[in-house]
């Protein structure tokens, strides 16, 4: 097994050693764990530039010959609900509104797997515009994320003033059925006074939100532990104008923990990464847009998938290399060690 340094995380090319590891079809790793939910990002490119997730410029374009194509795609995820367990797929960027093929790749994964449940990770900029269509290719529902509803900090945090197209996206969303709508807010020192007032807008309009604290993915590497707003701070401010009951988790692979407001049956969701880590519990595993197999968002350690596709490999082939990386998945981020280091990618880059 050889690396290629190619300035990015570590790729592995060749089969990982299989050392150890049961004979199963599924995605199991040496911790017990297996994994179920597959993370399909599309693109890097993104219309948005939140400073938690992206810098100014954008990130450096990947070359289209790099990028998986629709087919290529597809023929991925269906292979991993076919022959590795997958039983759940979420298409995420960057942004992949990004990718004018967006309704091809649904509708073809949709023609293969007609049982699959098909979901999405939008900014929602634009969505308003294709909504139906995306429905009609077959996708279930969508997150969208938004971290504020005041139009001067929606700008100020995004570098881009998209905040009513944001809007009209997530309106869109709840009106073709791509259902549960789910909003997704990181949680931000300069948003926190308006976090109660962002949970109103979503109670209105009949969608799921869900907070996010802080994880060190930005392109900037600016985060710090010290600054990060946690849950249990979050939940102090929304208390002040909400009844907050805890409800906790139905799926312990659910990254959310549940509230209900004011009795119900609306909910909060927090997802607490750093404070309340559910490392223990991942079903996930990630393919990046360039086309490499990620078992953690926090491991450099990548595998080359589209290499193996474009050499011709059989199914049998890639789904042997995609068991071998998922064996080596760690046991945990890692965040709150002294010696953490953040990964190579930033967020828009891995995908949500």
């Amino acid at each position: 097994m050889t690396v290629v340094v190619m300035g990015m995380p570590a790729v592995r090319a060749g089969r990982p050693s299989m050392d150890g590891r049961p004979d199963t079809p599924f995605l199991v790793d040496r911790f017990g764990r297996t994994a179920r939910d597959l993370r399909v990002s599309i693109t890097e490119k993104c219309s948005l530039r939140c400073t938690y997730c992206m810098p100014e410029e954008g990130l450096p374009a990947i070359p289209a010959e790099e990028l998986l194509t629709t087919a290529e795609i597809v023929r991925l995820v269906v292979l991993a609900v076919r022959e590795l367990g997958i039983e759940e797929v979420r298409f995420t960027g960057g942004e992949p509104l990004m990718r004018r093929d967006l309704e091809q790749i649904i509708a073809g994964c949709r023609s293969e797997l007609p049982d699959t449940p098909l979901a999405m990770t939008s900014n929602g900029v634009g969505l308003q515009h294709r909504a139906r269509k995306l429905a009609a290719a077959g996708l279930n529902r969508i997150n969208i994320s938004l971290d504020t509803v005041d139009r001067e900090g929606f700008a100020r945090l995004t570098r881009r003033d998209r905040l009513d197209s944001v809007l009209e996206g997530i309106r869109a969303a709840h009106r073709e059925g791509l259902a549960p709508v789910k909003v997704n807010a990181v949680l931000m020192r300069e948003t926190l006074t308006g976090a109660a007032d962002l949970l109103a807008w979503c109670l209105d309009e009949g969608v799921e939100l869900r907070f996010i604290e802080e994880m060190p993915l930005d392109a900037d590497q600016e985060w710090a532990r010290a600054n990060m707003i946690t849950a249990e701070e979050l939940l102090g401010v929304l208390g002040e104008r909400f009844e907050l009951t805890e409800v906790g988790r139905d799926d312990p692979s659910a990254p959310a923990e549940q509230w209900l407001v004011n009795g119900g049956p609306a909910t909060v969701g927090i997802i607490a990464s750093v404070t309340r880590s559910f490392c223990s519990d991942c079903d996930r595993t990630r393919l990046t847009a360039d086309g490499r197999i990620r078992s953690c968002l926090f491991s450099d350690q990548e595998y080359d998938i589209r290499g193996a596709l474009r050499a011709n490999a059989s199914d049998a082939e890639i789904a042997a290399l995609w068991r071998g990386a998922m064996w080596h998945k760690w046991a945990g981020h890692g965040i709150n060690a002294a010696d953490f280091v953040p990964p190579e990618r930033s967020m828009g880059a891995i995908g949500g």
